[in-house]
Order: structure tokens, then C-alpha cells, then sequence
């Protein structure tokens, strides 16, 4: 198995750059992939800023990407529901946050508005100090 860098995902999902494209892809086809929690985190902030990715189009590209058989992510499951969190409202990063925190009891932060996006998604309440 081999891990990969958020610049390898970027260019499988994007092809905006066709040499790099087809390395990406050659990985994609004859290897099995692990891809870290924080690529993943980076990844998304590259689509949306970078690349004026909307929602729907972050979400399908991972789902697409996550859905092969060779690809590995650290917790399955925690990212299907960051992605699902995501969908709902909630900003990327603050879903990957909450996510990473349901063995705490309170996540605090100053963002009011993820406090009060988060309201009742989890067991891990996220308010302001």
C-alpha cells in the first residue's frame, strides 16, 4: 500500500494538468491508495477555493474517490459522516472537527456559526467558552 499527497488527489479529481493526470491515475489503477485525514481536510479547501468547487461537487468527487476498492482512509465511517455533515450545512473543517472530537463531551469554539450549525448533530456539544 502507498499513501498519497493532496497534489496527487487534486490532479486524479481536476485533469487540469494532463502529465500529472495520467501519473495520478497510473497510481490509481496498480496500487492500493491510503489517503491521511488531513489530505483529505486539504483537499477539500484546494477544490472549493482553488478550483470554485460548489458542495455537491466536493462531496460526489469523494464519494466517487472513496468508493473504490483500492483506496483506504484511516475511519470510513468518520468520513462518511463528515460528508454528511457537510451536505447538511456544516462547514468542512468544522465537521472534521466535530467528527475527530465525539469521545469529548464539549468542542469549544468563538465561530458562532458552527455552534449553531452543529446544535444536536452529536453527543460532543459545540459551544462558545
Amino acid at each position: 500500500m502507498i499513501a498519497v499527497d493532496t497534489n496527487i488527489v487534486v490532479r486524479l479529481l481536476v485533469r487540469d494538468d494532463e502529465p500529472q493526470y495520467q501519473k495520478s491515475l497510473l497510481l490509481f489503477q496498480t496500487q492500493d491508495i491510503f489517503i491521511p485525514d488531513t489530505v483529505i481536510l486539504e483537499t477539500e479547501w484546494v477544490l472549493r477555493f482553488a478550483y470554485r468547487f460548489q458542495l455537491g461537487e466536493i462531496s460526489q468527487a469523494f464519494r466517487n474517490l472513496f468508493g473504490l476498492s483500492n483506496v483506504f482512509l484511516a475511519n470510513a465511517s468518520r468520513i462518511q459522516q463528515i460528508l454528511q455533515w457537510h451536505q447538511q450545512g456544516l462547514d468542512f473543517a468544522d465537521a472534521f472537527h466535530l467528527a475527530q472530537s465525539q469521545h469529548c463531551l464539549e468542542l469549544y469554539s468563538f465561530d458562532e456559526k458552527f455552534c449553531k450549525k452543529a446544535e444536536g448533530l452529536a453527543p460532543c456539544e459545540v459551544k462558545a467558552p
